[in-house]
């Protein structure tokens, strides 16, 4: 996960949805995109990415943070990205002061929201038919007790539904969640850096249906 926030002291932490034609081998599951503060001023860029330091992780991380853009054997590319971006800056905090300590917490973070058993206890489950978004953040507002963003991928040519495509949770610097908020045209970082086909994702449109793959094509 990234940052849209900038209330004082929070940390995001994203899920993301990979379309077929985006990735390689992707899963039908919400995976991790990242952990990030909301401010990244003073990060350590001599603090290096060092797979070994995680080793213990790996199985973990393979499942639930797997880098489905890259086709590399090791596939830890993503994983030294979020590191190098987000980790070192992240570091500032006791809890998340090594790279075993961030990826770590990063993986009980996801086991902790459990965001598929949520949306599955919520009745919001993949599917070809749309769903409306209001009725998506109401679910999960509901039952975590915080409003999350969720960001889609805009409809395509010729379509009238948006897709799904990532959910991002907020915390306090203590872990605590906490409700995601947005400055008024504050650009965002996933934006900067996750492109995915020809599209980007942008805070969903409340208005339009929107399309939870069953099975993505």
């Amino acid at each position: 996960l990234y940052s849209w926030i900038h209330a004082a002291n929070t940390l995001c932490f994203c899920f993301l949805q990979m379309n077929a034609n985006d990735c390689h081998d992707p899963p039908k599951y919400w995976t991790i995109h990242g952990l990030w503060p909301d401010r990244a001023e003073d990060c350590n860029r001599t603090w290096h990415f060092n797979v070994t330091e995680i080793k213990d992780l790996l199985s973990d991380m393979r499942h639930y943070w797997p880098d489905v853009l890259h086709s590399s054997l090791n596939r830890t590319q993503f994983w030294k990205h979020e590191w190098d971006k987000h980790g070192t800056c992240a570091a500032t905090l006791e809890v998340l002061n090594s790279q075993k300590k961030y990826f770590g917490k990063a993986i009980e973070l996801y086991q902790h929201v459990d965001l598929n058993g949520c949306l599955l206890k919520a009745g919001i489950n993949p599917s070809s038919s749309y769903y409306k978004m209001t009725a998506i953040k109401e679910a999960l507002t509901r039952f975590y007790g915080v409003t999350p963003k969720i960001q889609c991928l805009p409809p395509e040519e010729g379509e009238e539904a948006q897709t799904i495509g990532q959910i991002e949770f907020c915390f306090t610097k203590e872990l605590q969640l906490v409700n995601c908020t947005a400055l008024e045209g504050e650009s965002s970082r996933t934006q900067a850096h996750l492109k995915l086909g020809t599209s980007e994702l942008s805070v969903c449109n409340d208005t339009l249906p929107t399309y939870y793959p069953s099975e993505v094509q």
